[in-house]
């Protein structure tokens, strides 16, 4: 049952991350119309929008502060420490498992788009 929470949980980041970066795309589109009917925006009025090599960059930096997280409650198990359970390493490994694969799925998907993109005819 833990490692359906878990998918659980990757995937509604996932989810997150996708509504957060079409709501960034609405909100530019919305300014950028607003630009044309109300005349030019100041200059001082950039908004901080995160692109996404930004965000996959924060997920791939997440994926591997699980492992390194499950590594080191691996290497405290294997010599013994008597406050890490056998438990709470493999739900660490499962975590690590689950994130790691999420995270190879995306980059599928980006390549896959990429390489859709580069076959379209001009």
């Amino acid at each position: 049952m833990v490692q359906r929470a878990d998918i659980n949980s990757v995937l509604s980041d996932i989810r997150s991350l996708r509504s957060q970066m079409q709501q960034n795309q609405r909100v530019e589109q919305d300014q950028s119309v607003r630009g044309r009917i109300d005349g030019p925006r100041q200059v001082d009025q950039t908004p901080e929008t995160s692109n996404f090599s930004d965000m996959l960059g924060k997920a791939v930096n997440s994926v591997n502060e699980v492992q390194q997280h499950a590594n080191e409650l691996r290497t405290a198990y294997d010599m013994g420490d008597p406050g890490v359970d056998i438990t709470q390493v493999m739900i660490a490994a499962q975590k690590s498992t689950v994130s790691f694969e999420a995270l190879t799925q995306v980059r599928n998907r980006v390549v896959s788009a990429y390489e859709d993109i580069m076959n379209m005819p001009i």
